[in-house]
């Protein structure tokens, strides 16, 4: 049997729009993968707002874009056999969706089907303080299979540029996925001198 490789990525509200768009750019440069997205409405502003895109500007980046209230599509079952889904970024009223079974969007159900069928799903939260009841959405999530990797920054490999913070991201993801990637350099390990 062929593996089948495509990847559902989700979009939604929370500040950091750019992680979704650069992971659709990443995805679409590896012929063996596809994907599938999906955007929230508050993801569609985001996406506007933080980056001056339109809809047909990102959907042009996937090879197949769904429309969230589609709840038939493809992706919401759990016969359709992906890799996984990334959610980038992941707002908290998603992660509680998620949290909680409420599929109650083609994202949402799409991440539940993922959860369901124990394929990855990665959330890149995006929050900053976070109160409880995030914390315990976090925890929730976890205990159902997910990988919660909000996109921290990593100093020690010497950013130069935003499009390298964000790449960082982009490579924690898809490492989760298993999906080899040339986005960053792997840690050496420091020299015995330090």
């Amino acid at each position: 049997m062929t593996e089948l490789r495509r990847v559902i990525v989700g979009i939604t509200g929370a500040s950091g729009a750019i992680y979704g768009v650069r992971l659709l750019q990443v995805l679409r440069e590896l012929a063996s993968v596809t994907t599938h997205l999906v955007v929230s409405d508050a993801g569609w502003r985001s996406l506007r707002y933080e980056l001056d895109l339109a809809p047909a500007q990102v959907q042009a980046l996937a090879d197949e874009a769904h429309d969230i209230r589609n709840i038939g599509a493809c992706i919401a079952s759990g016969s359709f056999v992906t890799l996984g889904m990334v959610v980038a970024p992941c707002s908290m009223r998603t992660l509680a969706a998620i949290a909680h079974g409420l599929g109650d969007n083609l994202l949402t159900r799409a991440a539940d089907v993922v959860l369901k069928e124990r394929r990855r799903l990665v959330l890149l939260a995006r929050e900053s303080p976070l109160h409880l009841g995030h914390l315990r959405n976090m925890v929730a999530v976890t205990e159902l299979g997910a990988i919660v990797s909000p996109p921290v920054p990593a100093f020690y490999k010497r950013p130069r540029s935003l499009e390298d913070i964000v790449d960082h991201s982009v490579a924690r993801a898809l490492d989760a996925l298993g999906i080899e990637h040339k986005l960053s350099t792997r840690w050496p390990g420091l020299p015995t001198d330090y």
